[in-house]
């Protein structure tokens, strides 16, 4: 018997009904020009595009000789929250949105000031996310503007 364990950083993609890029385009269009970000809006995440977290499983899946295979998936880079929140603006052409933090170096209770994990175990097998944190993040935000009745709006 063999096993695959797999740690991600938060996804990004079309047709994720959660999440920072979700959150940021629904409350703009509520109101255009304020946003309320949780935090002080400097912690950093590591988002992955949903394209390639499934082309990093098949990967660890198709090249992980081991008997149990452990994976994190994620990036090597990190982007802070605030930039979240001037891409999605950008995305919406929107200018001169106040952004209001709630403070703290957390967004919420569980949440880390940083998340970035060592993904050098599934690089050795070949592989690499194709996109960016900031372009998964735009095309996130570009599906959501691009399909807004999707989620019942």
């Amino acid at each position: 018997m063999r096993g695959w364990i797999y740690r991600f950083v938060s996804i990004v993609g079309e047709r994720h009904p959660h999440g920072v890029t979700y959150d940021f385009v629904h409350e703009l269009k509520r109101n255009p020009r304020v946003l309320e970000i949780l935090g002080d809006g400097r912690q950093r995440k590591s988002y992955m595009y949903v394209g390639d977290c499934i082309e990093g499983i098949m990967c660890g899946y198709e090249r992980g000789s081991e008997r149990i295979n452990i994976f994190n998936l994620g990036l090597e880079e990190t982007v802070e929250v605030d930039r979240v929140a001037e891409i999605v603006v950008e995305e919406m052409g929107l200018k001169d949105v106040e952004f209001r933090h709630t403070g703290g170096d957390r967004g919420w209770v569980g949440d880390a000031p940083l998340v970035l994990l060592d993904v050098s175990r599934i690089k050795s097998l070949g592989w690499r996310p194709r996109l960016s944190v900031e372009e998964g993040i735009r095309r996130t935000a570009r599906w959501l503007l691009d399909n807004p009745g999707y989620y019942g709006e």
